[in-house]
């Protein structure tokens, strides 16, 4: 097995690598190399090492090799203050011009997301998201969840009848999951007590905004023992502030000289306000309206606004926004004083979670699902409430929202490894 870049050690060397340039000079070249790890440069002497430089000659960004040489150290080297004096080099790929360049727009970019990826900031990305989702495994493990993987294929939609991809099932039809929900809801009733799951979400919704995606990851988690979605946000806030902490030490540096942002560990608590509170706040502080009968629920341009509040009112990139209208919630959601248990989270004016008390009580969520329409469809769900089951609430995080606000990129699409939209099934 060969060494990888990052790992070489003064002395004779043998690693492979994939070319990024190419400079040719009349007796001496320079050639970058990387692999998922790091660069570096390898020096060829055409003079001494002529078949060596032939061979460099003729390849293209992305050709594939296996290098042997020296490495030595060098002032005059800006990639870590090292070289490479190759001795032999054997090609195990080549490669064509790229298709694609920086000036690409991002659907021309998806079209060859392959080489898209090989973009040193997103290699960065992907090893942030790896880290970031660990750091919420970590804290959860620490508290005793325990992780489950619930079936994506399921015989009825999963919240709201609407929004879900229909597939043939042999002779039956079955649905995409919108989310875990139900399963991890019967994972209290199995006396689980604390779950979580990271996984595919699947949502119809022919949307082209830049958070949407008809197919994402999402890390959802359910547990017993609250006394109110009080204690649902809590444990949200405290595990965001742990995993955000966990990437500002690790790749803190690294994201500020890559994507020139500043990954800021935000203080606790986060702050709460009721959504009827921030309407009048928006309007008394920025002049937006809305219509009282569109006030049930958050519209997209508050959402929007609620960055340029948090900062305002709070000096905080965190908001929680709490008492929407029954009509605007899930049957699933507790209600108290026909106020629905729940919040969303807002960071950076956009929606990551949506979380809540659940309803435990059997014939209050069987009330509220025949309120909805939703009864008949979801018969299988309510049984899971017949036989007791604990007081309990979650959320759910879209991972692939949380990569874009925390690195700041323009769109989901750049922040997944591969979109999925209303308009997108390749690559």
């Amino acid at each position: 097995m060969t060494t990888q870049i990052s790992k070489l050690k003064e002395g004779k060397v043998k690693f492979q690598g994939m070319i990024e340039t190419v400079r040719d000079k009349k007796n001496i070249q320079f050639v970058v190399l990387k692999d998922f790890s790091g660069k570096i440069q390898v020096t060829v002497d055409k003079l001494a090492h002529a078949d060596v430089g032939e061979i460099f000659s003729h390849l293209l960004t992305g050709a594939t090799v296996t290098v042997e040489g020296e490495l030595v150290k060098s002032e005059y080297v800006k990639m870590g203050g090292q070289e490479v004096l190759a001795e032999s080099v054997e090609v195990t790929s080549t490669a064509e011009v790229y298709p694609i360049g920086p000036e690409s727009n991002i659907d021309q970019r998806i079209d060859y997301r392959w080489l898209d990826l090989r973009q040193e900031k997103n290699l960065l990305m992907f090893k942030v998201q790896t880290l970031f989702t660990k750091a919420l495994r970590d804290f959860l493990e620490e508290r005793e969840f325990i992780e489950i993987h619930s079936p994506k294929l399921i015989a009825a939609a999963s919240e709201s009848g609407a929004d879900v991809f229909e597939v043939k099932y042999f002779d039956t039809k079955a649905y995409l999951a919108q989310s875990p929900q139900f399963y991890k809801q019967m994972a209290m009733a199995s006396g689980f007590g604390r779950i979580f799951e990271c996984g595919p979400v699947f949502r119809a919704e022919k949307s082209h905004s830049r958070k949407h995606a008809t197919e994402f990851t999402g890390f959802d988690l359910e547990f017993t023992g609250i006394e109110s979605y009080e204690d649902v946000m809590k444990l949200e806030e405290e595990m965001l502030a742990y995993a955000l902490k966990v990437v500002k030490e690790k790749y803190g540096e690294e994201i500020k000289n890559v994507f020139d942002v500043e990954v800021v560990v935000p203080s606790l608590p986060f702050p709460r306000i009721k959504l009827a509170d921030l309407y009048v706040e928006l309007e008394k502080r920025y002049g937006y309206t809305l219509p009282d009968s569109e006030k049930g629920d958050l519209s997209t341009e508050a959402e929007r606004l609620c960055e340029k509040f948090s900062k305002d009112a709070y000096n905080h990139e965190f908001l929680f926004v709490t008492d929407y209208s029954a009509e605007k919630r899930a049957f699933y959601h507790m209600r108290k004083d026909g106020v629905p248990q729940g919040y969303d989270l807002i960071w950076k004016g956009v929606e990551i979670t949506t979380g809540a008390q659940r309803e435990h009580r059997y014939d209050v969520l069987k009330a509220q699902a025949k309120e909805k329409g939703l009864d008949k469809d979801v018969e299988f769900y309510l049984q899971f409430f017949k036989y007791g089951c604990q007081p309990h609430g979650g959320f759910g995080i879209g991972v692939d929202r949380m990569t874009m606000n925390l690195l700041n990129v323009p769109t989901v699409k750049e922040a997944m490894f591969i979109f999925r939209g209303p308009d997108r099934l390749t690559p």
